[in-house]
């Protein structure tokens, strides 16, 4: 019999009613002859709820304390999915990340998969039972409660799939698919019936929400095939699959934006060997992921250099690099805050000369200025004014011709 792993998000089970429809869409699958696993997030902004509790509560929150609470809020939809499931004549048994056999590592609130053992899940199976497993969370090596951090029940599902060799895994959601860019931005937006995993791994470092980027990585890593699907209106949505040679790939499937990330730079750096590597192994031993790096020509003996971060990790960076400012003797330290990025994904960007030209010569003619570029082989990304970053998704998405 066919397995499909089903992950709902927040909104899919956000109240009674949406728990309810979800239980009823689990039983006409069981019913059109597949068995299947169920993961659940936390019922709609029940994680921010309680995150602003332990604010309320104390500034002081050891990471393994704030791992117990937040698991809390997937237990209970996990609980409610069954009942409803019972309430329909489908046998169904919640399991928390410890009981479902997922094994991480003890780095607290952002957590990662080191094994599944899902001996329980397959025997529940057997049993013709629908397991309901509770996402975003695991138990460490430690033996103490995790959490997966941000995109976590993604990968939960996604890991779950890989561990039972299921043969899809789909992801439901309040959007009915992967779009050419954020419909909020461009409305006539255009679904994408199917992208590689490379594409959407891009989509998804690049401010593309619908995915979180580690649940993609763990998919194409272990061949998983993902359907990412509205839990509103039940319709097809985007499949997340292995590029296919025979088939010739669109030059540019989607435009992206992000503003969460800020811009530091070190200016009149001296210009030796070693200096980059210091600075960029100060970040690493802070676990600061850095994105775009810049450096300048030098100039009389030094230079400067600019590099990204995320914005949460704003604070952790500056200290890192204020510290090297001092050591090589450094000019000054400047943070910009009102950036963003902007990219172009496509793999027919491998094959297909002229895209670069066609996007700056799109982004000059609206007025945006670039301040950084990155690049991968199918991918395009310029950091410009937080201001502009709109305007600039609009003027790309029309010029490629990406509208529905």
């Amino acid at each position: 019999m066919p397995l499909v792993v089903q992950k709902f998000g927040g909104t899919s089970v956000a109240d009674a009613d949406r728990i309810r429809a979800v239980a009823d869409h689990v039983a006409r699958t069981r019913r059109a002859g597949d068995d299947v696993v169920v993961v659940v997030s936390a019922m709609g902004k029940t994680t921010d709820g309680l995150l602003r509790l332990a604010d309320d509560v104390s500034a002081t929150q050891p990471g393994r304390e704030l791992d117990m609470l937040l698991t809390a809020g997937e237990r209970i939809s996990m609980a409610l999915v069954c009942m409803a499931l019972a309430e329909l004549g489908v046998a169904a048994a919640s399991f928390t990340g410890s009981q479902a056999g997922i094994l991480t590592d003890t780095d607290h609130t952002k957590a990662k998969i080191l094994e599944i053992r899902p001996s329980r899940l397959t025997a529940a199976l057997a049993a013709g039972t629908v397991p309901v497993v509770a996402g975003f969370q695991g138990v460490s090596t430690d033996h103490d409660v995790t959490t997966l951090g941000r995109g976590g029940s993604d990968t939960t599902a996604v890991a779950l799939a890989a561990a039972l060799q299921a043969d899809r895994c789909e992801i439901y959601t309040d959007v009915s698919g992967v779009f050419s860019t954020d419909p909020r931005v461009v409305p006539n937006a255009r679904r994408l019936p199917r992208v590689s995993f490379e594409e959407m791994l891009e989509i998804a470092a690049t401010g593309g929400r619908v995915l979180a980027l580690r649940s993609v990585e763990f998919a194409r890593n272990h061949h998983v095939p993902l359907h990412v699907r509205s839990s509103f209106t039940w319709e097809p949505g985007t499949w997340v699959t292995e590029e296919d040679p025979t088939m010739e790939q669109p030059i540019v499937s989607a435009v992206t934006s992000d503003a969460s990330e800020v811009k530091l730079t070190l200016t009149r750096v001296p210009d030796r060997p070693g200096i980059a590597a210091s600075l960029f192994r100060a970040l690493a031993d802070e676990t600061i992921n850095v994105d775009m790096i810049v450096q300048n020509t030098s100039h009389d003996g030094t230079t400067d250099i600019s590099f990204t971060v995320p914005r949460a990790e704003l604070p952790r960076a500056k200290k890192a690099t204020a510290d090297l400012l001092v050591q090589v003797e450094a000019s000054e330290l400047l943070v910009d805050e009102s950036v963003a990025q902007v990219s172009l994904i496509g793999a027919g960007m491998k094959t297909h000369p002229g895209v670069t030209a066609t996007m700056f010569e799109t982004l000059a003619k609206e007025g945006v200025n670039i301040q950084m570029i990155s690049t991968s082989p199918i991918r395009i990304s310029c950091m410009v004014e937080v201001d502009a970053a709109e305007r600039a998704v609009r003027a790309l998405h029309d010029v490629f011709g990406l509208a529905g």
